[in-house]
């Protein structure tokens, strides 16, 4: 194990453990990363002396932030392709978690964003601490939520997964429980100790026990006593509408919603809103991920990422210049080309 590799490997026991590895960067994917996470999944697959795998993240701030978000700026700038390429490879490992034979334990310990979300939450054993913070924030830099992520916050109770979707907020470990983003909650200063004790584990049920006894029940979250307005004003049928109820409901965190909505990419709020009614029709993760490369791949081609990457990440100015810039604008056509076949470019999980 080389501590300068941006993924580390090693084994406790029948544990085999993935750590990210670039805490500075707060572990944000690289290509890199993903192939050598995927490569150790297979390998993990075929070892009969691994019981479990276990990913966590370096540093102390968080499992990871997501995918490099400026070097998919540069290379959109350029004209080039790396980054659907990377996607490419990324969504296979989110399908590959999804699908993997033996217990996959993923620390959600302090940010875990985006593609963070998409390396731990489709795992069996998800646990959050108290610093969790999970989101998948992408309508705030003009994206649409990936990784699977239209996956899971379909699933989501009521409407809360289209809240999380369209407002990109983060939410704490109770709520990411009740999201079904996660499963326990262990107190942070508990982890090592946990690990610990997983080493000696044969069985995906000892696994599970073991986690069990570390767990205890997270702090209250805040998403549960704002059930009542998020079902009643995200059933509408658009953004607009959405928008409407949320300004009209008399309630100052709903109307603090709709201002939050006004200054996200009105093309993402629209797109990210189909693509989670979709990808709940959709039902299983590799045709929400098939159905998601195709959203990022028009996304890539797109005025508003590259916008919203500049305004938020390169210049931080904060105030990107959408096109079009208010979601009347935006329309069930222009929504409709971002889920069109790419043909011969497909991801094709769904055929495997």
């Amino acid at each position: 194990m080389n501590d300068d590799e941006p993924v580390l490997l090693h084994t406790e026991g029948r544990i085999l453990h993935i750590a990210l590895n670039r805490p500075r960067a707060l572990n944000a994917l690289t290509h890199t990363m993903v192939r050598a996470i995927d490569e150790a999944l297979t390998g993990a697959a075929d070892d009969d002396g691994v019981t479990a795998v276990v990913i966590s993240g370096a540093g102390e701030r968080g499992l990871c932030a997501g995918g490099d978000i400026r070097s998919i700026y540069e290379d959109a700038r350029a004209g080039r392709r790396a980054s659907v390429d990377f996607w490419r490879d990324e969504y296979r490992l989110n399908a590959h978690i999804g699908r993997f034979p033996k217990p996959y334990v993923a620390l959600m310990d302090g940010i875990v964003m985006g593609g963070g979300v998409g390396v731990s939450a489709h795992g069996d054993v998800r646990v959050v601490t108290e610093r969790s913070r999970v989101a998948m924030p992408e309508t705030g830099i003009g994206f649409v939520p990936d990784v699977g992520g239209t996956h899971l916050l379909a699933g989501a109770p009521g409407r809360l997964g289209t809240h999380l979707a369209l407002t990109g907020r983060a939410v704490g470990a109770a709520d990411a429980i009740l999201c079904g983003l996660a499963d326990h909650f262990v107190p942070s200063h508990r982890l090592a100790d946990l690990t610990t004790a997983l080493a000696p584990c044969t069985t995906p049920a000892e696994i599970t026990d073991t986690v069990r006894q570390y767990a205890t029940e997270a702090p209250e979250g805040e998403l549960a006593a704002h059930r009542a307005w998020i079902d009643d004003c995200y059933a509408a049928d658009t953004v607009e509408e959405i928008i409407d109820r949320l300004a009209n409901s008399g309630l100052p965190a709903a109307k603090e919603t709709a201002d939050d909505l006004l200054t996200a990419s009105p093309t993402a709020l629209k797109v990210t809103l189909s693509a989670v009614r979709r990808a709940g029709r959709l039902g299983t993760l590799e045709a929400a991920l098939d159905q998601e490369f195709r959203v990022s791949c028009r996304a890539f081609d797109g005025h508003d990422l590259v916008e919203g990457v500049r305004a938020r990440i390169i210049d931080k100015d904060r105030t990107p210049r959408w096109s079009p810039a208010d979601p009347g604008d935006v329309t069930a056509a222009d929504v409709a080309r971002y889920f069109e076949p790419l043909g011969a470019q497909e991801l094709g999980l769904t055929s495997i």
